[in-house]
């Protein structure tokens, strides 16, 4: 039985997530892969250094981090000690705070990720090479007014 809401089937609504999540699948699977051969690294470890480099040179503290990336403090901590003993973050204790710490990328970790950010929208772009300009400036613009619609709707699911 198919039902309607608003004027959207409910199939034709299910359909579009399955394709959403199929589509987010594929293309994160791919970029796991690509940054573990090219660069032996995990893409949580990745966002991490993304979210910091977006932070420069202020840097951010773990709780940001995680906040950002919708992950716990543990998670954060696990990924940013490791990047630490590579050389790739410092952690500094807030001297308003001795339990918090502010993380920045070293310049090691900085150049790591720029190399790693830029083949990485290489990557994305020959993913997405199929589409053209238009297409990809109307589907950008779609998935905006989804994302609106979604946000719209918090708390109304029965």
């Amino acid at each position: 039985m198919q039902r309607e809401i608003t004027g959207v089937s409910t199939k034709d609504a299910l359909r579009l997530w399955l394709r959403l999540l199929s589509l987010t699948n594929m293309v994160e699977g791919r970029l796991r892969r690509n940054l573990r051969a090219h660069y032996g690294v995990t893409l949580p470890r990745f966002d991490v250094m993304a979210a910091l480099y977006d932070k420069e040179p202020a840097g951010a503290s773990m709780g940001d981090i995680a906040q950002r990336l919708l992950v716990t403090n543990g998670n954060v901590t696990g990924i940013v000690e490791r990047l630490e003993r590579e050389g790739l973050v410092r952690r500094r204790q807030r001297p308003e705070d001795r339990r918090s710490y502010i993380v920045r990328l070293t310049e090691e970790g900085r150049r790591s990720f720029e190399a790693m950010a830029k083949d990485l929208e290489g990557w994305v772009a020959t993913m997405f090479a199929g589409l053209d300009e238009e297409e990809i400036g109307h589907l950008a613009e779609l998935l905006g007014k989804a994302k609106r619609s979604v946000r719209s709707t918090a708390g109304e699911e029965g």
